[in-house]
């Protein structure tokens, strides 16, 4: 019988690879989505029907933080593993809406634990944290065992809240967990919320694009193969503490105006005007991952530069993203 995944946000970005990689290294995979329009439900529809194709993939249509509708879709499924990246993503936009928030990062986090609570047989619960916990400070690189206590948003409030919560339901119950720190994950099929994806829609569309703060921000920019990868490995080998943490990033920052450079080479072409505003709230100005952890016990080695992994997204772009909004 092959072993039973469920993965949570399976038509987001980083859902849609991992399904993809599990799926290929012999899981079944149950997806779960609520396909909701913080950004353009036609991406997550398109994801979305890449996986349907595969014989290995059944999906249903659910919030996380309705608790029945979860306990119902994965009523005997025989789960033996939860691979937990549903969330309300986006720093800024939790200035503006923060009760989703609460609702899919904490209140859904809750729901995802108790699953696995009343889950017999299940061997590992793996979830998304963020590498917005660390808050905002300069150099690193960052250590999972710094001090995480001054978040800088809400965003990051309800990350660190998701990882205190698996703390306690590990200790309480026995519960094999495993939180990941993503940093910067970028690739085809990524989020139009973030920065690279904005600046190639706009640089191919001769629009102005806009940069808050560029001489100050610098992150951890994480090709999401490189991510991916390892995650059959990880979900077969639960902690032998109980509860572990792992930064997952490209232990190598780059500058916002690396980012744009990656990006107007990709585009063949220079943005048409930079517009320069101040930080916005919330944001941190620098992100940067110590990954010897995930290197030693998952064999995590990222080894794509922006010079690579900006072009392959460029490339997807071109090919789709036109097609993708017309359905």
């Amino acid at each position: 019988m092959k072993e039973t995944i469920l993965v949570t946000g399976a038509a987001g970005f980083i859902g849609f690879h991992a399904s993809q990689k599990l799926m290929a290294s012999g899981f079944r995979v149950l997806g779960v989505d609520n396909l909701n329009d913080y950004y353009t439900p036609a991406l997550k529809q398109a994801r979305l029907n890449v996986l349907k194709a595969q014989p290995n993939f059944e999906f249903s249509e659910l919030d996380i933080s309705d608790h029945d509708a979860l306990f119902r879709a994965t009523e005997g499924t025989s789960l033996t593993h939860i691979l937990h990246l549903a969330a309300q993503a986006g720093v800024r936009y939790s200035l503006e809406n923060p009760r989703a928030y609460v609702d899919s990062n904490i209140v859904g986090h809750l729901n995802i634990l108790e699953l696995a609570r009343h889950t017999p047989g299940l061997k590992h619960l793996a979830y998304a944290s963020s590498s917005s916990v660390y808050g905002d400070r300069d150099g690193g690189p960052f250590h999972e065992n710094d001090s995480v206590r001054k978040p800088a948003s809400l965003y990051a409030a309800t990350k660190l809240g998701g990882e205190m919560m698996a703390e306690s339901y590990a200790s309480l119950y026995g519960i094999p967990q495993t939180g990941l720190r993503f940093f910067t994950v970028y690739g085809a099929w990524g989020r139009p919320d973030m920065a690279y994806f904005i600046f190639t829609d706009r640089i191919l569309n001769d629009q102005p694009i806009t940069l808050f703060a560029p001489d100050k921000m610098r992150r951890d920019f994480t090709f999401v193969g490189d991510i991916v990868r390892i995650l059959p490995t990880l979900m077969r080998m639960p902690p032998k503490t109980g509860h572990a943490i792992y930064n997952l990033g490209n232990n190598n920052p780059n500058t916002l105006m690396e980012l744009v450079v990656a990006v107007e080479e990709a585009c063949g072409r220079e943005a048409k005007n930079k517009i320069i505003l101040p930080k916005q709230a919330g944001d941190v100005s620098n992100t940067y991952a110590n990954v010897d952890a995930a290197g030693r016990d998952f064999g995590f080695a990222p080894s794509t530069p922006l010079s690579e992994g900006v072009p392959k997204f460029v490339d997807w772009y071109r090919e789709n993203w036109t097609a993708i909004l017309a359905k």
